[in-house]
């Protein structure tokens, strides 16, 4: 079964690793550094746009970049399955086809919604409960309730520890030695 969700790139899983050693902060650094200069995927990094995402969660997931290095982070927190189902919801969204959205909803349902799902989400019995309902006449709003949990949940845990850490303050630390020189 295809995945609902593309893997970040190698060079953003290669982020993860190591970030919450502290002594190994400067190693992270000079990777990082050494990697934006090689990766022509971030290029496009600058300084203003990642001081942008300390704004606000919608800024850093309106960025390409953002959602791409939250993801990572995420990841490496072995909590990403919130921010994989609001992708595949705001994906959901676009589909025009009631087939196609139908069969994407059960498939969406069985991998984050259902109780014992395998990315199972952190939301309650109450709105498990209305999006099984709401799968009977499948709509793009099915997953709504879901998904403002979930944006919630990240707004208000994930996304704090995000611009704290390493991988965030690392990166941009690099983007600003880079917009110096």
């Amino acid at each position: 079964m295809p995945s609902l969700v593309a893997s970040p790139p190698r060079e953003l899983q290669q982020l993860t690793m190591d970030t919450n050693n502290k002594k190994r902060r400067g190693n992270l650094k000079s990777r990082l550094q050494c990697r934006s200069s090689q990766v022509e995927n971030t290029e496009g990094l600058c300084f203003e746009e990642m001081s942008q995402w300390s704004h606000s969660l919608e800024r850093l997931l309106s960025s390409k970049y953002g959602i791409k290095i939250f993801h990572a982070f995420l990841k490496s927190e072995f909590s990403d399955e919130n921010i994989e189902f609001w992708l595949v919801c705001e994906d959901f969204k676009k589909i025009k086809s009631s087939f196609r959205m139908s069969s994407r909803a059960k498939k969406i349902f069985k991998r984050y919604i259902q109780a014992e799902a395998p990315r199972e989400i952190n939301i309650d019995h109450k709105t498990r409960e209305l999006i099984r309902r709401n799968m009977k006449t499948t709509t793009t709003e099915c997953f709504d309730d879901a998904r403002r949990i979930v944006y919630g949940l990240m707004e208000r845990d994930s996304y704090p520890r995000f611009l704290r850490s390493d991988i965030y303050l690392a990166l941009l630390d690099s983007t600003s030695e880079s917009a110096k020189m």
